[in-house]
């Protein structure tokens, strides 16, 4: 090849083409992994048309707007808003994804955020690095974009909390988990898991044998809330343990379901002594 002569370049596709960002883009560089990051940075644009064949292309921070997205019945209509979200994008070239996507073809992420339709005007989403949700709950327009606001999916907080075994909802997870200055078990269960039922009276006897002790027991129903990002919850029922000191590195809970188990566990993994059970999970002898 002529290093004179040859040249690569992206070209944008027309329907894509728009006043924000230049229809042709030139490959500076020389090796072949450059080009494949050239390619990826370069290839949907400030903007670009998500759709679920492509939707992995996208990464997080993604800030999504849905709508009636359709390019051949309505071109125009589309990129009218596609438009007002790159005047945006144009401001946060290379911190943040941006995209436009069908409000049909992804319904599912809709209901994730508490939305089972569409307006006139699009619905803007977006998830941060941590994959944390936001939504734009104003009207649509430039100037809101800007103005995302926190989601979190939450059951309202319980009225009363006063059993042994503690309810925990999204809304109130930092005061009742991470900030409550004792060591926490939380279980997240699912409210149609047998498994769950099964050790529901296990867990609740467990909590009534050390609701005197530095340990709160927890529970909270997966299905109905948003699970924070550092646990791995991918079945019913999943158990972790969050010494008070370090809360930012639960545990995952692995070993058996009885409540023999769990005070064992307890006992051994507990920051203070409980007060009822030596180390070895065996029951203190109390003085007559």
């Amino acid at each position: 090849m002529d290093a004179n002569t040859d040249k690569i370049v992206l070209i944008r596709a027309p329907h894509l083409s728009n006043k924000f960002e230049a229809s042709t883009v030139k490959f500076e560089r020389s090796t072949e992994s450059d080009l494949t990051t050239f390619i990826k940075e370069n290839y949907h644009g400030l903007v670009g048309h998500r759709t679920q064949d492509t939707s992995r292309d996208f990464q997080n921070p993604l800030i999504t707007a849905y709508y009636s997205v359709d390019y051949q019945k309505n071109p125009k209509g589309t990129n009218y808003w596609r438009n007002r979200v790159l005047k945006v994008a144009k401001e946060f070239a290379g911190q943040i994804s941006f995209a436009i996507s069908s409000e049909d073809d992804f319904q599912h992420e809709l209901n994730e955020y508490g939305y089972d339709f569409v307006g006139d005007k699009p619905t803007v989403l977006a998830r941060d690095a941590k994959n944390l949700k936001y939504s734009l709950k104003d009207e649509f327009s430039v100037e809101n974009l800007q103005d995302l606001e926190p989601y979190v999916k939450s059951e309202p907080v319980p009225e009363s909390n006063d059993t042994p075994v503690k309810v925990v909802v999204a809304k109130n997870f930092d005061d009742l988990v991470i900030n409550n200055g004792k060591d926490t078990l939380i279980e997240f269960y699912a409210p149609w898991c047998g498994h769950c039922k099964k050790l529901t009276p296990i867990y609740e006897e467990l909590a009534e044998k050390l609701q005197d002790d530095d340990v709160v027991i927890v529970k909270m129903d997966a299905t109905a809330n948003d699970v924070p990002p550092e646990f791995n919850v991918r079945g019913f029922p999943t158990l972790f343990w969050l010494p008070k000191d370090s809360k930012n590195k639960p545990v995952s809970y692995n070993g058996g379901r009885e409540v023999d188990d769990f005070i064992k566990y307890i006992a051994n993994e507990a920051t203070t002594e409980l007060k009822s059970f030596d180390r070895d999970g065996r029951p203190k002898m109390t003085e007559l």
